[in-house]
């Protein structure tokens, strides 16, 4: 590997959080007690902690300063204001409505944006986004780029929607039953793939020849434009923010949850142009999160928010977050570990179809090898696969995607390269032997997003 391409950390740490490793022993009791599921573990026995980026980002000195000049009014602060200035500036929605995560500004854009029986076409499904989507009646139809599927596929842009999926459904289906297109940048469960800006801009003329509305969610917005400037013809010399507010221009709206590439703990916002749907939105906003002017974020959190955005905006953190990810993921292509390529913008993922060549995916293959990293090694990750996928609503049958995958998912300035060596050093330990990784059953399903509280036991076949 050419150690020269990946920069050194563009901060320095001025407060640490001392963390232990705990014996195998004790890791393997602690895992059966959690019923082999990562969500359920105690992050005091957590080693390397990879489950998610979400709020788990380590906050600026800036962003700490913000924190303490919070304006806790109940209606009107100022630091609502000052993150209605940020994301105009940055995004160009002039209407912004403040919510406690991302899943918040979904259920508010799900209510007043889907009739039922309504066709909700996106870039491949999230588990929040579509349960929103269906519990407000809405059918989801996944159009991404086939490729998406392929995770030994390296080509750019694989989160692209299929525009001519997206057309056949409009002729198939009328456009007035279309309730909006749903897209992501990245595309989290395809392995942090991008979407490009022309693809952007083909889904942008596409719907308004049909007056159809176009919703991203912008959760990893950051991340698609340090993409997008990296392999996109024209875009090399434009600044991150220059991208970001072309990207958006494309769209009539967005979901975003703060607590990705706002690089912030708590938070989100759904921001967009229209006013019929932004009072809509306001009215719904007091019922389930709170007063239009903080929805449900304490001031401090809005103005740690609207720093966090600016701060996104640099290059250079943009850059050391993307290529240390990409650098655990060249260590383990290296050793032959099978992952998603290419290496996206906040994850290493593994292909547990390759890794786990003897479990068929009834046997959740992906949530087994999560369970027996954290054993071999104090590193927790997170199942992407059937276990998330969840049923279908009428069926009741397994949702049965194609990818099959473990997520190493890196908080923004949380560590270092050396721990990426300890994580790709723990893969592949556990790759040596990874027949003895076992199948699994369910001795709790919940009926609802299951993979956050479900619990497993092993089993013999």
């Amino acid at each position: 590997m050419d150690y020269k391409k990946y920069p050194a950390e563009p901060y320095r740490v001025k407060v640490v959080e001392t963390v232990k490793m705990v014996d195998k022993a004790e890791r393997e009791r602690v895992m059966k007690e959690s019923g082999y599921n990562t969500f359920l573990l105690p992050s005091e026995d957590v080693y390397i902690d990879l489950l998610t980026d979400s709020g788990t980002n380590a906050m600026s000195d800036k962003q700490w300063g913000g924190m303490m000049v919070g304006d806790e009014a109940y209606a009107g602060s100022r630091n609502f204001k000052h993150l209605e200035e940020t994301v105009q500036d940055i995004f160009g929605f002039p209407h912004l409505v403040p919510t406690h995560q991302g899943r918040g500004a979904e259920n508010i854009l799900s209510s007043i944006a889907i009739k039922p029986g309504q066709y909700v076409p996106g870039n491949m499904y999230f588990t929040t986004t579509r349960f929103h989507q269906e519990h407000n009646g809405g059918i989801f139809v996944d159009i991404i780029r086939d490729e998406a599927h392929d995770a030994g596929l390296s080509i750019p842009f694989k989160g692209n929607i299929d525009i001519k999926k997206l057309e056949n459904l409009i002729n198939e289906k009328g456009a007035e039953n279309i309730a909006y297109v749903c897209l992501a940048v990245t595309v989290n469960l395809a392995g942090g793939q991008p979407v490009s800006m022309a693809n952007m801009k083909e889904v942008r003329e596409l719907t308004a020849k049909h007056g159809i509305k176009v919703f991203f969610d912008a959760t990893r917005c950051v991340e698609n434009a340090y993409f997008i400037k990296e392999q996109e013809e024209g875009y090399a010399d434009k600044t991150i923010k220059e991208i970001v507010r072309e990207m958006f221009s494309y769209s009539d709206g967005a979901t975003m949850s703060g607590k990705k590439d706002c690089i912030v703990n708590i938070g989100g916002f759904l921001a967009m142009r229209d006013e019929e749907l932004f009072l809509k939105a306001k009215e719904l906003v007091v019922v389930y999160e709170g007063m239009p002017s903080y929805g449900g974020m304490a001031g401090r959190d809005m103005e740690a928010m609207a720093i966090g955005l600016q701060e996104a905006m640099q290059f250079e953190y943009i850059q050391h977050r993307v290529l240390q990810v990409r650098y655990l993921g060249e260590l383990l292509k290296e050793a032959g570990v099978p992952i998603v390529e290419p290496v996206g913008g906040h994850a290493v993922f593994l292909d547990a179809r390759r890794f786990c060549p003897h479990l068929e995916q009834d046997d959740f293959p992906a949530q087994s090898l999560a369970a027996s990293l954290f054993v071999e090694s104090g590193v927790r990750s997170m199942e992407r696969g059937i276990v998330s996928a969840g049923r279908d609503i009428k069926t009741g049958e397994h949702h049965r995607p194609k990818l099959e995958t473990v997520r190493l998912t890196i908080p923004r300035r949380v560590y270092t390269y050396k721990h990426m060596d300890v994580v790709a050093d723990a893969v592949i330990k556990l790759f040596k032997h990874k027949e003895d990784i076992k199948p699994l059953r369910f001795t709790y399903e919940p009926k609802q997003l299951r993979f956050f509280t479900a619990r497993f036991e092993p089993y013999e076949k």
